[in-house]
């Protein structure tokens, strides 16, 4: 039998568990896909902890993940675009995804470009509408300054290229190990901590005319603090700082769409953004991934492949 990740109760990485699953069955409108790499995301530990049940609650035992890239194996009655043996990227909205097969509506996958590898393909889908969501919002014209949040992590890695393209100076807020990456992708780099207002004012002495959070903890305040408008904020993160200031929170329910991932996805394929990997995971150790990605010091993306063998163990360089 294909093997899933399950939890059937809220806590923390010990209620998961690699169990043995039916393999699903295409519904007429869905698409039955051998999942190749499944990234894992920020919001996944606030469901699985319990910490988003009044918004949305889970139904044990629980499966999880959203973002996949793999292979068609096989395809409803009701389906035309795809064939098996499509090799394809997409997302699944019921928490699905971390297991050997997934089967999700025929409109929630595109064609994986050729360049694009498996791993950045299955990390994709959060990272990539998220970040496209948040660069939106705040309406960037050539020539503006724009400040971004936990700048090398999975979301903020992306904003800051986004933001680049849209023609803006960029600053990316991120820690010393990772200034030299944020200059390769033409991106200014200031560390977070203490002083870090000093520091901001510095690197944009006429100011800031845009910010996007993807880290919470206080960057909407420095953001108001510094004079940017409300509706030139963005954050994907801190709900109360946005209902304080009424900032903008578009984010991942903004982004998702087919066409927003497959213009992503070209991105990344071609080159035009470079998307990090912090590490790939074997599935049978999603614990000790889901470990790695709590300590929010990763940078770019964390990602499980199911079929890589358990006693791979983490590949990746040193977290």
């Amino acid at each position: 039998m294909p093997r899933a990740v399950r939890f059937s109760e809220y806590g923390d990485v010990d209620v998961l568990t690699v169990a043995d699953v039916p393999r699903p069955e295409p519904a007429s409108d869905q698409v039955l896909v051998q999942v190749v790499a499944a990234g894992i995301n920020p919001g996944e530990i606030a469901i699985r902890s319990g910490m988003l049940h009044s918004r949305w609650p889970a139904t044990f035992p629980s499966g999880q993940g959203s973002d996949l890239a793999g292979r068609v194996v096989a395809v409803g009655a009701a389906v035309t675009g795809f064939a098996p043996g499509d090799e394809v990227v997409g997302w699944s909205d019921v928490r699905s995804s971390h297991a050997e097969y997934v089967a999700v509506p025929a409109g929630q996958l595109v064609a994986k470009p050729l360049p694009l590898d498996w791993v950045r393909a299955g990390g994709l889908f959060v990272a990539g509408v998220t970040a496209f969501a948040a660069v939106q919002a705040v309406t960037l014209e050539p020539g503006q300054t724009v400040a971004v949040s936990g700048a090398a992590g999975g979301v903020g890695s992306l904003a800051v290229q986004l933001a680049r393209e849209a023609g803006a100076r960029v600053i990316g807020i991120a820690s010393e190990r990772n200034v030299d990456w944020l200059r390769s992708v033409r991106v200014t780099p200031v560390t977070y901590g203490g002083g870090l207002a000093d520091r901001l004012r510095a690197a944009a002495p006429d100011g800031l005319d845009a910010f996007v959070d993807t880290f919470g903890g206080g960057y909407v305040d420095l953001a108001v603090e510094a004079g940017v408008p409300a509706d030139r904020i963005d954050t994907i993160i801190d709900y109360v700082a946005a209902q304080k200031y009424g900032v903008k929170m578009d984010g991942n329910a903004v982004g998702s769409s087919t066409e927003v991932l497959a213009r992503m996805a070209s991105l990344v394929a071609w080159g035009t953004i470079v998307m990090p990997v912090a590490a790939v995971y074997p599935l049978g150790l999603v614990r000790e991934a889901y470990e790695e990605l709590a300590k929010r010091h990763t940078r770019g993306k964390i990602v499980l492949m199911p079929g890589l063998p358990d006693a791979a163990g983490r590949q990746g360089p040193p977290a």
